[in-house]
């Protein structure tokens, strides 16, 4: 079992001005590998404000993503699009982008987010910072329900069909277990009840089994979040 470390803001900016922080320093580290991103709002303003006055990044700086919705890459449903004004400050070579190629049918978009996620592990590449959200009903990444997590098995990246009609491709926990520092990264009074289960190592909470193959955990909250926790 994972060691979850949580950590609670006062307020949202505070936490957002942490991620920034947390953000620009992983981007910059001499050693660093890749980061993944997350989608949702509670990260955007720390994507904005770090592509304000980007660090430079390091020489092997790769990105990708959690997941990412089967939509058109310009979509504002994209997470791809969502984080475009941190990715175009970067500047980085677009192989070390790896997006989700949504003009790709979707069994094949995943097929591919596979092999690519494969080829940089077998590179020797490691995955430091990781970004994570959190649904109101207990969701990271597009795993939904336990019936994702038992396709994901022996899989880094499968199609997901969500519960909100549209379609996606998501990392699963094998990959997050290659994460050295997971965060989730949670913002509001709607995710009281999820915070409270993640604190309590609830196993029937879908963020909390995605992460099971993880050292440790960082759990990032405003009080509004954590309001109903201890």
């Amino acid at each position: 079992m994972p060691t979850l470390n949580p950590r609670r803001f006062a307020t949202r900016a505070a936490l957002e001005a942490a991620l920034t922080e947390r953000l620009a320093a992983a981007i910059a580290a001499p050693h660093s590998g890749a980061i993944m991103l997350s989608g949702g709002s509670t990260p955007l303003p720390a994507y904005r404000a770090v592509g304000t006055r980007p660090p430079v990044p390091a020489a092997q700086l790769a990105v990708l993503f959690s997941d990412d919705r089967y939509v058109p890459a310009d979509s504002p449903s994209s997470n791809y699009c969502q984080s475009r004004p941190l990715l175009d400050a970067l500047g980085l070579p677009q192989e070390r982008v790896l997006r989700v190629r949504t003009e790709l049918p979707l069994a094949e978009a995943a097929a591919d987010y596979e092999r690519r996620l494969d080829g940089l592990l077998a590179a020797g590449m490691r995955i430091g910072l990781g970004l994570l959200g959190l649904g109101v009903e207990g969701h990271t990444a597009s795993l939904f329900a336990a019936a994702d997590l038992e396709r994901a098995r022996g899989r880094r990246a499968i199609p997901v069909q969500r519960p909100d009609g549209l379609s996606a491709v998501s990392v699963t926990p094998e990959l997050l277990a290659h994460v050295e520092e997971p965060v989730f990264v949670v913002a509001g009074r709607a995710k009281r009840a999820a915070v409270a289960a993640l604190l309590a190592h609830d196993p029937q909470l879908i963020a909390w089994a995605a992460v099971q193959g993880c050292a440790r955990v960082e759990l990032w909250m405003d009080d509004a979040a954590a309001a109903s926790s201890s």
